[in-house]
């Protein structure tokens, strides 16, 4: 079957042109959002654009549960290349890694304080215990005392406190790409296409990373020019749309100083289990079931 044949399938079509409708859409309303809004009002123009982008999805989702999920041509049968699992356990690992960065940071519940850090632990629970009181987690428990002069200490397996460093103009996921969310969002598409054998279903699932290249792109240079947002020329220079771009490229230093400041200000264990989770569904997805 020639190329031609295969893209002129409806299945290949539904796989691109929801998204592509949605793109579209966002592209055009939001680069004339200014004269809309001008010549037609606030009102019409968030009305319009939540009426077209309520109907691209629309069609995003229909295609893919009617016309798209599981339709030929089939790329592999039988178990996943193993290719093809590294490539997706890359790109869920780094998504998934992204978004576990939302939350508080996790931390071991349990720590042992000996006389040397007890007053600077003291100290810095007392902060802590204000933060946690604030969002109703309840205060640290007191050092369980020990042996040698020190002790156990109970504490929240949630950290609320916020290391963000206000000099420096990028910290944590800003290093990695302006836009962490889409890509986030992008990439978890794009891990999840390389477990499917359905071609038009990987399509599918691919073109959230085009929607994070695209809209991202886009909304950099919308913000450029002062619509609806500002891209700061010295904050411009250090970050990427495209994910570590400006880290590698030496945008923000030294790449081993960047990448030694990096690992110090994310939250390891909430990357740690999104690894995990991430390995682990690889590994579901690419079990092979005996029939009897």
């Amino acid at each position: 079957m020639s190329a031609s044949q295969i893209l002129s399938k409806p299945a290949m079509r539904w796989a691109a042109g929801g998204w592509t409708f949605f793109i579209a859409e966002n592209f055009i309303l939001s680069e004339n959002r200014t004269y809309l809004i001008e010549n037609y009002g606030d009102d019409v123009y968030h009305y319009a654009y939540g009426t077209l982008s309520t109907a691209a999805m629309s069609s995003v989702f229909y295609g893919y549960f009617r016309k798209v999920k599981d339709a030929p041509p089939l790329l592999f049968k039988g178990p996943i290349p193993l290719g093809a699992k590294v490539a997706s356990f890359m790109c869920l690992s780094l998504g998934l890694g992204m978004a576990s960065q939302i939350p508080p940071k996790i931390q071991i519940p349990v720590e042992f304080v000996t006389n040397d850090n007890t007053s600077a632990a003291n100290e810095n629970n007392t902060i802590a215990t204000s933060a946690a009181a604030e969002t109703s987690v309840g205060p640290t428990a007191p050092p369980m005392e020990g042996g040698g002069g020190g002790g156990w200490k109970v504490r929240c397996p949630f950290d609320f406190t916020d290391n963000k460093d206000t000099n420096s103009p990028v910290h944590g996921l800003e290093r990695i790409s302006r836009h962490p969310g889409l890509w986030s969002f992008g990439l978890l598409g794009l891990g999840s296409a390389f477990l499917v054998p359905s071609l038009p279903q990987r399509i599918w699932l691919a073109m959230p990373s085009m929607v994070a290249l695209i809209g991202g792109a886009h909304t950099d240079s919308r913000f450029r020019r002062g619509m609806g947002g500002e891209l700061s020329e010295e904050y411009d220079k250090v970050t990427s749309n495209v994910p570590f771009v400006a880290m590698l490229s030496g945008a923000q230093g030294n790449v081993l100083d960047v990448l030694n400041d990096f690992s110090s200000e994310i939250k390891p264990l909430n990357a740690a289990v999104a690894v995990g989770t991430a390995g682990l569904w690889v590994m579901s997805k690419g079990r092979v079931v005996r029939r009897r």
